[in-house]
């Protein structure tokens, strides 16, 4: 295949590293006037990939596109500029996720079971305005409870591209806090 123009791929450069998000190929025909095809969007990016596949930064493809971010290898040195400590949740909250995100769709009363306890709405609606699950159908028995699942943004901003790269339930014990009271 012949490479791709290289002002379309400064273009596109130019536009994933000023993205506040991550883009889709969709998002990047938009930068162009002429017709140009989601193939040679996406031809162009790998060519970008390439290009960038031996620095400090690589392009990377999310469940909602692409975007340019550090090599994870090199996360622990810009830290020391800025300091910050990941953000912890409660055993509530990770259970909690932890069980939309491996059994999805679920009903609040389907976590609730899995749990052994009620799931407080504010863990759910904590959940909701991170945009991390939302209800996307609701179940046909009585009453009609929602069903949640996970969404894109919980995909991004995890760095991931699909539900198959989760990390292994054991894994997340890490992350967990002791309750801090729901």
């Amino acid at each position: 295949m012949p490479p791709v123009a290289k002002h379309l791929k400064l273009v596109l450069e130019a536009a994933l590293f000023a993205a506040q998000e991550p883009l889709s190929a969709f998002d990047l025909k938009k930068l162009f006037e002429d017709e140009i095809s989601v193939e040679t969007i996406r031809r162009a990016v790998d060519e970008l990939k390439s290009d960038w596949q031996d620095r400090g930064v690589e392009l990377v493809q999310l469940a909602s596109g692409w975007r340019f971010r550090v090599r994870p290898e090199f996360m622990g040195h810009l830290e020391r500029l800025n300091p910050e400590k990941a953000p912890r949740y409660s055993r509530a909250v990770m259970e909690t996720l932890a069980i939309i995100a491996y059994r999805q769709p679920v009903t609040r009363g389907d976590i609730e079971q899995i749990r052994g306890v009620s799931v407080s709405t504010t863990v759910i609606k904590a959940l909701e305005q991170r945009g991390w699950v939302d209800v996307i159908g609701f179940k046909e028995v009585p009453g009609r409870p929602g069903l949640y699942a996970t969404t894109r943004k919980f995909l991004d901003d995890l760095g991931l591209a699909s539900l198959k790269e989760l990390p292994p339930l054991e894994e997340l014990g890490q992350l967990v806090i002791p309750e801090m009271g729901e």
